[in-house]
């Protein structure tokens, strides 16, 4: 079997999200925009199912030997080094026209993400990282002109009362048992928003949010972020302290105030 160099892992996830943001792209606001429920009763449309086809097609031939998690076609293959993929995040905000919406691939090997590509084609942006090469972003001009790719950083606020926190939405938090526990994290913080899907954790490897976290998630939703927030400088996990994507949940911070938010949330549970 070949051995693949994480650089060329990650020059692979790259161009395959450059090949899915042509496909939703094109389907994004589009009117004839096909929209069916899922048996869990989220929303799929067929620029999710046409991306996750394009991308495991790309790792088939690139990849022979290496296992898949995708949203939308589950798992195929035995490996230890396994591609997770959630062809869009966000598909609430895809099917009603808000821009905030991305293709997220991972390659986990032995279960730990180590290269990770949010690509974001509405907003213009994209992120990338890979264990050791640092976590990048690159903005756009258009669709066709790209600035030079910005390494990217955490935040260095230290004081609970100075974070910007966003927290998704208050039905997961509510979902979890763990709505007194928000409560007492926006009282704590300077200021909590809920942004929401990929973009927020985006925020915190860019420093402009200096913490995000949520409930009920699946691999495929935070796989992708780990490395790029570990690699500016931060800290994941879930919000129960467990490292990697399996525990359902994702906590995502500049590092200097993960734990007294874990303490916080935690306190109850």
């Amino acid at each position: 079997m070949i051995e693949y160099s994480l650089a060329d892992d990650l020059a692979l996830a790259l161009k395959l999200a450059g090949e899915a943001d042509l496909i939703s792209l094109e389907r994004f606001q589009a009117l004839d925009l096909r929209v069916t429920t899922k048996p869990d009763r989220t929303p799929v449309t067929d620029a999710d199912q046409a991306v996750e086809r394009s991308i495991r097609a790309g790792l088939a031939a690139a990849r022979p030997h290496d296992a898949i998690l995708g949203e939308e076609y589950g798992t195929e293959g035995d490996s230890r080094r396994q591609w997770i993929i959630d062809p869009i995040d966000g598909t609430a905000n895809f099917l009603r026209g808000v821009p905030i919406w991305g293709t997220l691939i991972a390659l986990a090997v032995d279960g730990r993400p180590e290269v990770g590509v949010v690509s974001a084609p509405a907003l213009g942006k994209r992120w990338w990282a890979a264990c050791g090469h640092g976590a990048w972003g690159q903005t756009a001009d258009g669709h066709a002109h790209g600035h030079e790719p910005q390494r990217l950083r955490v935040s260095g606020v230290t004081a609970l009362a100075d974070v910007a926190l966003s927290y998704n939405n208050i039905q997961g938090w509510d979902g979890a048992g763990r709505l007194d526990e928000l409560v007492a994290l926006q009282r704590a913080v300077w200021r909590a928003r809920s942004v929401g899907d990929a973009w927020a954790y985006m925020l915190v490897a860019e420093g402009h949010l200096d913490a995000a976290g949520e409930w009920d998630l699946k691999p495929y939703d935070i796989a992708a972020l780990i490395p790029i927030v570990e690699e500016a400088g931060g800290r994941f996990t879930s919000l129960e302290g467990e490292a990697g994507p399996w525990s359902g949940s994702a906590l995502a911070t500049n590092g200097h105030v993960h734990e007294e938010i874990l303490e916080i949330v935690r306190a109850r549970g």
